[in-house]
């Protein structure tokens, strides 16, 4: 399995760094999305389903199968041999780096749920602020995999 993956190993590089571009792409613009959504639905009710229309998009047709595929192929990377060194740090800060964007992912989609209940609880402002949490952890998980501290 390991002379398999090692053969593998650009494909797979390559494979997950345009996986992770889309995955963010997508944490970037959601959180835009709700903000939209909040300032925009007080002034017209009447926008609300649009709004919802393209968080929903974006979110299973582009976000989802982004992380996913980011999983996989990041999964794939830490089992080729000679890829991942375990006594250093920077294999775990990434990983927990990881865990956190995945977490905030899913936290993006129960807001997403709360605006089509009508139970969305936050400001345009907070979003705002929520949209940072990804680029924090994007550069937590770059330095770690380039300076390898």
């Amino acid at each position: 399995m390991g002379d398999f993956l090692a053969g593998l190993y650009p494909w797979t590089k390559a494979f997950h760094i345009m996986s992770v571009m889309a995955w963010m792409a997508g944490l970037f613009y959601l959180p835009r999305l709700f903000v939209h959504h909040v300032e925009q639905t007080e002034k017209s009710d009447d926008i609300g389903p649009v709004f919802e229309m393209m968080e929903v998009k974006l979110l299973r047709l582009i976000m989802n199968p982004a992380m996913i595929a980011t999983w996989v192929f990041g999964f794939m990377l830490v089992l080729t041999p000679g890829i991942v060194d375990w006594s250093a740090i920077w294999p775990y800060t990434k990983m927990i780096a990881v865990l956190a964007m995945t977490w905030f992912h899913h936290w993006l989609g129960y807001r997403r749920k709360d605006f089509v209940n009508g139970t969305n609880r936050f400001t345009g402002r907070q979003y705002r602020m929520m949209n940072e949490v990804p680029t924090v952890l994007m550069v937590i998980i770059v330095l770690s995999v380039v300076i390898r501290f």
